[in-house]
């Protein structure tokens, strides 16, 4: 870094959390990025009079101007003095610099411009109220997870001698006519569809039922009139259909047999009160989520209006956003196919999550807040705890995962720790209230939502 040091920086407050870092760089220094930049792009200039690379430097800038190589040299020169400058000033820098430069006599000035995280102060996190969720367990949901497994443990069975029921898994080629002319995305081969599932459009899979392996046929069928593709909506189609396979899915009885062949346990008891364990461990462990949640929800209300920067909010949205296509698209569906059937476009998914990702940002930063008045700190076990705990969530090897992480990564996982201590002080002064008709009915709508 003996370069930086012939760097010298100031620091103007703009507006709030809106900064101008100046850094006047000596001649020398830039001389030599811009030396730098002239190695790196000679091999692609050409002049008359010279070979391909072997031009020199002031014969380029005397053709193309003396600013030619400026930008790379700023590419070059940039990186390290602004980072002296950071520490130098002790900034947490939000954004992306918006970079100016100018040259003179003495020096090349470079100017730019960051917005800042806001410093707030937690006058007091205690006394924070939540309602305690409901951890009961029931019959239904014990068999409803034995059902699942035996659904999972299914045989299936190739049928020959009977037509296609309601329950079938059928193998077929289709494709689709409107105005007796095929449509785009309408045909496949040896394609699987379950009868009974939905999956098609309303009246194909009934019209499947009673049909024999190897029959062709006609299924006749109108398009919704709110279908995702517009030229399609309304209207009536003919699906020419052949069926390759049919199979019933032959599910096993809920009984000792059953138990021993999918679990360690000898009898079906046994099974069904170690999966009332695990369900009662999961609701457990939810409850503590949705508390956790209510009190971090409560301490956000507590914080005055503070003025966040408009690229920390545009980060969190983006995540946020990031998150609801990853979730779409884990359920099979292409994330732009959904946006179009929801009459949906960015700005509005974006609008959709202004008000959450400003939440989550006041949260995060009420919790720093906390950690700062309380001086919480982490150690060196519990970031390995925690490297161990990823490590095995993304199923790496934790050298590996420890290798990808950089200074500013290490840095955020210590810090949600630390937040993770904060709001352990927050539950240990929060209060538990009875839940309010309003309360019953949010509980309703994120049960839906899941």
């Amino acid at each position: 870094m003996a370069d930086s040091a012939k760097t010298a920086s100031t620091l103007e407050q703009i507006e709030e959390n809106l900064v101008k870092l100046t850094l006047n760089i000596e001649p020398a220094l830039f001389e030599k990025a811009l030396n730098q930049a002239y190695l790196k792009n000679r091999g692609k200039i050409a002049l008359p009079g010279f070979r391909k690379g072997r031009a020199p430097r002031k014969m380029i800038e005397m053709q193309f101007g003396k600013e030619v190589f400026y930008e790379d040299a700023l590419d070059i020169v940039f990186p390290d003095v602004y980072e002296a400058a950071i520490k130098e000033h002790n900034l947490d820098v939000v954004s992306a610099p918006e970079v100016d430069m100018e040259e003179t006599d003495n020096s090349v000035i470079i100017t730019a411009e960051v917005h800042t995280k806001p410093q707030i102060t937690i006058e007091d996190y205690t006394g924070l109220t939540y309602v305690q969720p409901d951890i009961t367990i029931t019959d239904d949901e014990v068999n409803a997870e034995i059902d699942r497994n035996r659904e999972a443990n299914a045989r299936l069975l190739s049928i020959e001698d009977r037509p296609a029921q309601d329950g079938d898994i059928v193998t077929i080629d289709f494709e689709g006519f409107t105005d007796g002319v095929p449509f785009s995305g309408g045909a496949a081969q040896g394609h699987e569809l379950t009868l009974g599932s939905g999956t098609f459009i309303p009246g194909f899979e009934e019209q499947i039922i009673g049909k024999n392996l190897d029959d062709s046929f006609d299924v006749n069928v109108d398009f919704p009139e709110e279908y995702h593709a517009e030229d399609l909506a309304g209207k009536p189609a003919v699906f020419k259909v052949t069926i390759h396979d049919i199979q019933h899915k032959e599910i096993p009885e809920a009984d000792d047999d059953f138990a021993q062949e999918v679990s360690e346990f000898d009898t079906l008891e046994e099974f069904k009160a170690d999966i009332k364990s695990k369900i009662l461990e999961h609701k457990t462990a939810d409850a503590d989520r949705q508390i956790e949640n209510q009190l971090v929800a409560g301490l956000a209300k507590r914080i005055e209006d503070t003025n966040i920067p408009q690229p920390m909010l545009d980060q969190e949205n983006d995540r946020l956003m990031r998150e609801f296509a990853n979730r779409v698209q884990s359920q099979g569906m292409p994330f732009a196919q959904y946006m179009q059937m929801m009459g949906m476009d960015i700005n509005g998914l974006r609008e959709m999550y202004k008000d959450q990702a400003r939440e989550h940002v006041l949260i995060r930063l009420a919790l720093e807040a906390i950690v700062r008045q309380e001086g919480i700190e982490t150690n060196d076990e519990e970031y390995d705890q925690e490297l161990d705990r990823m490590a095995e969530q993304y199923r790496m090897e934790r050298t590996t995962l420890e290798e990808s992480i950089n200074e500013d990564e290490a840095d955020a996982i210590k810090m949600d720790l630390k937040s993770k201590k904060a709001i352990d002080l927050m539950k240990a002064a929060a209060v538990e209230v009875e839940a309010t008709e309003e309360d019953e009915e949010e509980g309703k709508d994120d049960e839906s939502n899941e």
